[in-house]
């Protein structure tokens, strides 16, 4: 949370870990935020992001928030708790760098560096950002569908809407090209940078517009956040621009309601096998 709030979303309380006063840190993997049975990617950065940070407060650091996370999937966890290893590898005047390791049963399953400093605030000099509605339009189809049957546990917790007409794979067309636009909010409370950091791993595989549809883990993934979003909802384009044997590469694009550059988040994940 940052100094201006003053409740707990389900999103802090689920994201929070908890010191055990030597530079490691516990957390707990729920149902809630998984896909299927799996954690979700997006969710477990947020917790190594928040782990970087509580380290840098026990130390005296005033001013942590994320600027870059770049995270190695390794292995993927259980739902349940985890032990999360710090090492503050630099503390410098605008940037300071922790090493994270997410572990579980005694084997390291994600391990990131997490670059802190202090998010800009001002109005950008320039800046580039898909063009999406403000809002999703009326019957922009829920992701999740219905909640007690999808696989998409985290459509509990966050409301995301996809864009049909980019989204061939909703009516079983494919040969679409693989770029997805969504919107996406918390269910309660507002968006953060954290949330935004999620709202980058938030859609369906872009690969589900050529056919491959199902669980593509993520092998490394690279977040950079620009600044705090604004209040409202976030918009999400998402693109891959090489699909190529098992991999493919997915490019995320986050903007907030106005209009500014609040997170680009770059995969490279593992294509499920094409259907049919």
């Amino acid at each position: 949370m940052t100094a201006a709030d003053d409740t707990e979303t389900a999103f802090d309380a689920a994201t929070a870990v908890r010191s055990l006063g030597d530079g490691t840190f516990t957390a707990t993997l729920r149902a809630e935020w998984a896909i299927g049975s799996h954690p979700h990617g997006g969710f477990l950065v947020v917790v190594l992001a928040r782990a970087a940070a509580a380290v840098l407060r026990e130390r005296g650091e005033a001013t942590v928030d994320p600027l870059a996370v770049s995270a190695e999937f390794l292995h993927a966890p259980a739902l349940g708790p985890v032990l999360l290893r710090t090492d503050v590898r630099k503390v410098g005047r605008h940037a300071t760098v922790v090493a994270v390791s997410l572990e579980q049963r005694g084997r390291s399953c994600v391990e990131a560096r997490v670059t802190t400093g202090r998010l800009p605030m001002r109005r950008p000099e320039w800046t580039e950002s898909p063009h999406l509605p403000v809002e999703p339009p009326p019957g922009a189809p829920a992701l999740g569908g219905e909640l007690s049957e999808s696989p998409f546990h985290l459509a509990k917790s966050c409301d995301v809407r996809i864009d049909p007409g980019m989204a061939g794979f909703l009516t079983g067309r494919t040969g679409d090209p693989p770029r997805l636009g969504l919107w996406a909010r918390p269910r309660a409370g507002e968006v953060d940078v954290h949330f935004a950091l999620l709202a980058g791993d938030l859609n369906p595989p872009v690969v589900a517009n050529l056919g491959h549809r199902g669980w593509a883990p993520a092998v490394q993934l690279s977040a950079l956040l620009r600044t705090r979003p604004a209040p409202g909802w976030l918009r999400i384009f998402v693109e891959s621009r090489s699909v190529h044997e098992p991999w493919f590469d997915s490019d995320a694009t986050v903007v907030d309601a106005q209009g500014r550059l609040v997170a680009q988040v770059r995969q490279l994940a593992l294509a499920p096998a094409p259907r049919g």
